[in-house]
């Protein structure tokens, strides 16, 4: 995982979320209403991560500290705008999660949040067998609600953990995120 620096991995990271979002919207499911996310990545003022395989993007995400979620209280990391390349199996969303509880408790932040689209009620598909799938990688559903840009979003919580040894899988690069004053959308 590292800061995005360059504008060609900006826009590669931008590309990235760009093909996910068709990917989302050819087989049905939701994209955010509001947020224009290729966009955040590109911009200069976003300092968004990436991890990456060989030189390879495999997910982008942008991450903050302690922003006004309207839910959840106490300090925590926010995972925005997440988004992994289309056709992947579930190993990216491990390794994020990974990641992201060490980055956390390296960072003397309790928690990790974010927010997933849930259109319909929790137990519907296709976002149940999501959730399913982030609770056994160590995920909490918080409930459903609005998000931060409207869409209705389910929310989650992960401990921070401290993962010694995880340096070997996943190297760290990323910058010590700022508390954000704006709201950013969330895919």
């Amino acid at each position: 995982m590292r800061t995005l620096r360059t504008d060609a991995e900006r826009e590669e990271a931008a590309a990235l979320v760009q093909d996910r979002q068709r990917w989302l919207t050819l087989r049905g499911l939701p994209v955010p209403a509001q947020a224009d996310a290729p966009a955040l990545f590109r911009d200069p003022q976003t300092k968004p991560a990436g991890l990456f395989e060989d030189g390879k993007l495999l997910a982008c995400v942008i991450p903050e500290r302690d922003p006004d979620l309207g839910w959840g209280s106490g300090p925590c990391l926010f995972l925005g705008c997440v988004h992994t390349l289309p056709d992947q199996t579930d190993d990216i969303t491990r390794l994020i999660t990974l990641w992201a509880s060490d980055f956390a408790a390296r960072l003397d932040l309790p928690l990790v949040r974010t927010e997933a689209l849930a259109r319909h009620a929790l137990d519907a598909e296709p976002i149940a067998a999501l959730l399913r799938r982030l609770t056994d990688m160590g995920w909490d559903v918080k409930g459903s609600g609005p998000g931060r840009e409207g869409d209705r979003v389910a929310r989650l919580e992960l401990a921070a953990q401290h993962r010694s040894g995880l340096s070997a899988l996943i190297g760290c690069r990323v910058h010590e995120p700022q508390t954000s004053p704006d709201d950013r959308g969330i895919a």
